[in-house]
């Protein structure tokens, strides 16, 4: 299956933890896409606490991916940039945390998307926090209409660590 990480520069770790979501378990209902049919689907953006990253951390960025869309792409779902080095978790649904902002994601939607697999399928959603040695991505040309590829670029020089979570979803 299709790492989104493995052909990036190696990074260290950190512990990335969550009340909502667990890694290899299904999603709960509120992770789930309103348009996907799902009863309880709300786009709740999921509960995350993350601790041991590098002290030299100067803030995070946050992200939901799945690299099992029917795309060659894969599927952007959330991405959320400039998250303060002093917040190390995010509620159910926050509203991001001054000066952190949502950049668009695959549906041009500047917040959090749910999962959305078609019908039959099981897909991975790839939840990481990347803890960055910049405050801001901003001087970088990212900015709330950028694209996760313009953010992706723009921190791949900046990463100290990542830490993931890999929950699931679909009916497969």
């Amino acid at each position: 299956m299709h790492d989104p990480f493995a052909s990036l520069p190696p990074v260290p770790s950190f512990e990335l933890t969550s009340a909502d979501v667990t890694a290899d378990s299904p999603l709960p209902p509120a992770q789930y896409a309103a348009m996907s049919g799902r009863p309880g689907a709300a786009d709740v953006s999921p509960q995350l606490s993350w601790s041991g990253f590098p002290e030299e951390t100067k803030s995070f960025v946050v992200t939901m991916f799945d690299p099992d869309a029917p795309t060659p792409s894969g599927f952007w779902h959330w991405v959320l940039a400039d998250v303060p080095a002093s917040v190390t978790g995010l509620a159910s649904g926050a509203t991001p945390p001054a000066p952190a902002f949502h950049v668009a994601n695959d549906a041009r939607v500047q917040g959090y998307l749910g999962a959305a697999p078609p019908a039959g399928t099981k897909h991975r959603y790839v939840i990481a926090v990347h803890a960055l040695d910049v405050e801001s991505v901003v001087p970088s040309g990212v900015n709330a209409e950028s694209t996760p590829a313009m953010l992706s670029f723009a921190i791949l020089g900046n990463t100290l660590a990542r830490a993931v979570l890999v929950p699931w979803g679909g009916d497969a």
